[in-house]
């Protein structure tokens, strides 16, 4: 047998994870029967899921859930569930209402995702195609693997603030590619709600206002995001604040007016140029005008009796939760449950470990570098699961080694929102400008909060970006590259071809693990749709070698999680899901994640 681990070992780094503020929304609509739309941080994502588990705390809301005949829809904000339900009205379908939906949470939760930054799509088609549109941001043409380097020193606070921190937005291209293959509205009507939010203003709620808080500093950078989120005697809006910003609404009217090329080959690519030019970036209009959103043949998998259809790189996300699931597959979860609920959660937390290694190794743009199809190749994961001890942690030295590993590799220039309607047509969108407020950047007079996606290369060998993470020469810095993402929108089909869920979210590399804990409880314990994001947490990526649990696990479970070795870690938030389930009466359930104030609605 093959060495599943090389014998080099790779250093343990102690660091903590920083939270992901992303968004996931995912949406399904079905106009004679049932619908449901939901979001997370990072993600859209329309898709019906249902999530299970032994325990919820006594002071953990469930999620809001809505179950409806002719549409449903679950985002992280009220006011984007609203504009996805009035699209639904006008008789626009899944994909037009999703998109809608991203473009409003631009405005009301552009912390998280904008059109300063990027998206993964991913689309179930009424005749049963499957189809993944690649919106992830790029690199620069100037960039190169060394451009984080300081007389040999990573600087990483340069990769995650200010003008060397972008890469070339991708969503606003992704959406219009979107809509213009499988929507029915026009573009301008889709940014209508978010155009009103801007102008009009909304209240900023008390998630909102933490995270403003949190992040002053940050915002007090740049003279052109001081002036959207600072008011006139110095502070910055806070809770309770009635929050317009017409710069942004001005950009978005005249993306309404002129399409995308005003975006990617007019005014404001030419902007960003000249401002970028005089702060020591390196965007430029020629970034913009290259710029193309791809679509990709999706990631493949099964799991028990269900397809499992993922995003495939410059997504880990698709890779690790098909990997995942191909070494659960190898274990009878209900019954190991039934014995041991600690067992179970040390089993999957050793899964998670497994995969976050392989994925420091071997994932990258596959535009750019070598992605082993092997990866998800089950004889590989049984091998992987072999070296899993149900009774205590066992540390993974590195990464396997999948088979076929140069011959077989994912596909070259090929090319999450979730929702679904009565027609058969469900999507998936993860959108994102990474951490919280992106690059911090805002281009004065444009009210776009610029991405900061090089951090998601590694700028180094061993360096860990902001979420922990470890990454390889796969997932260098080269021109035009897109980095390594871990978001994860996914859709499940029955055995008839049918979508009967999809489920994205946010929270950096705890998109994977989520996305892994809602199909489980779904597939293995089919626990109710109110339950399914409601249940604590659990997360392992490899390095730090520890287990993230959230601080409303019961205390017991996390005791016993510690006497079989585990390095126990508290997370506040375990991430933001968003969840289409469908039962068997042909019914769709939105569920809308209740770690955050959003909303799940329908008709």
């Amino acid at each position: 047998m093959r060495p599943i681990w090389p014998s080099s070992k790779n250093d343990v780094h102690n660091f903590s994870p920083i939270e992901s503020q992303g968004r996931t929304v995912i949406f399904s609509h079905l106009k004679t029967r049932f619908l449901a739309w939901m979001t997370n941080s990072t993600s859209l994502v329309f898709a019906i899921a249902i999530l299970g588990g032994s325990w919820i705390a006594a002071d953990k809301a469930l999620a809001d859930t809505f179950t409806g005949s002719k549409y449903v829809v679950a985002t992280v904000n009220p006011i984007a569930t609203d504009a996805a339900t009035e699209v639904f009205e006008e008789g626009g379908n899944a994909i037009d209402a999703a998109i809608s939906a991203a473009l409003t949470l631009a405005v009301v939760d552009g912390h998280n995702s904008g059109i300063g930054g990027g998206c993964l799509i991913l689309i179930r088609t009424a005749d049963g195609k499957l189809v993944a549109i690649d919106g992830r941001e790029r690199a620069p043409g100037k960039a190169s693997a060394d451009m984080f380097m300081v007389d040999g020193v990573p600087n990483g606070e340069a990769s995650q603030t200010g003008p060397l921190a972008a890469g070339v937005p991708g969503a606003l291209a992704a959406y219009d590619k979107a809509r213009s293959l499988h929507g029915t509205k026009p573009l301008s009507r889709l940014l209508e709600p978010g155009i009103a939010a801007a102008t009009d203003g909304f209240v900023i709620d008390e998630h909102l206002g933490e995270v403003l808080r949190a992040k002053e500093a940050k915002l007090k950078l740049f003279e052109g995001t001081r002036q959207v989120y600072f008011k006139p005697n110095g502070r910055v809006v806070t809770t309770g604040d009635h929050f317009k910003q017409p710069q942004l609404a001005h950009t978005m009217q005249s993306v309404a007016d002129h399409g995308i090329e005003w975006f990617y080959k007019g005014e404001y690519a030419e902007q960003v140029e000249k401002w970028m030019a005089a702060n020591g970036g390196m965007l430029s209009a020629a970034d913009f005008a290259s710029y193309e959103a791809v679509s990709r043949p999706p990631v493949m998998s099964t799991y028990r009796d269900y397809k499992v259809v993922g995003f495939p790189p410059p997504s880990s996300g698709g890779v690790h939760v098909a990997q995942s699931l191909n070494m659960l597959e190898e274990y009878d979860l209900k019954a190991i449950e039934a014995r041991s609920e600690v067992e179970k959660i040390h089993l999957v937390s050793e899964v998670f470990s497994r995969a976050f290694a392989d994925r420091a190794y071997w994932l990258g743009d596959a535009d750019h570098v070598n992605v082993p199809k092997g990866l998800i190749d089950k004889q590989y994961a049984s091998e992987l699961s072999e070296t899993i001890d149900l009774d205590k942690a066992v540390a993974v030295p590195s990464h396997g080694t999948p088979p076929q590993w140069r011959q077989d590799l994912f596909g070259r220039h090929t090319t999450h929102i979730t929702a679904a309607d009565s027609d058969g047509n469900w999507v998936a969108i993860t959108a994102t400008v990474n951490t919280s407020f992106g690059s911090g950047v805002v281009i004065p007079g444009t009210g776009v909060v610029l991405n900061n996606e090089m951090d998601d290369f590694s700028i180094h060998p061993g360096e860990p970006n902001a979420f922990g993470l470890l990454g390889s020469e796969n997932n260098a810095i080269a021109p035009g590259k897109r980095p390594l993402s871990s978001m994860s929108p996914t859709i499940l089909l029955n055995q008839k071809d049918e979508p009967v869920m999809t489920i994205g979210a946010a929270g950096g590399p705890k998109i994977i693990t989520q996305v892994v804990l809602g199909i489980i409880r779904f597939v293995d314990f089919q626990y109710p749709a109110e339950e399914i994001l409601s249940e604590p947490r659990y997360h392992h990526q490899w390095r730090p070698n520890q287990l993230g649990v959230e601080d409303s696990m019961p205390r017991e479970l996390v005791e016993e999680l510690a006497n079989r070795g585990h390095e126990i870690r508290t997370l506040p938030s375990g991430g933001v899901s968003q969840a289409i389930i469908k039962n068997g009466r042909g019914q769709l359930t939105a569920v809308a994640d209740p770690r955050v104030p959003g909303k799940a609605a329908g008709k």
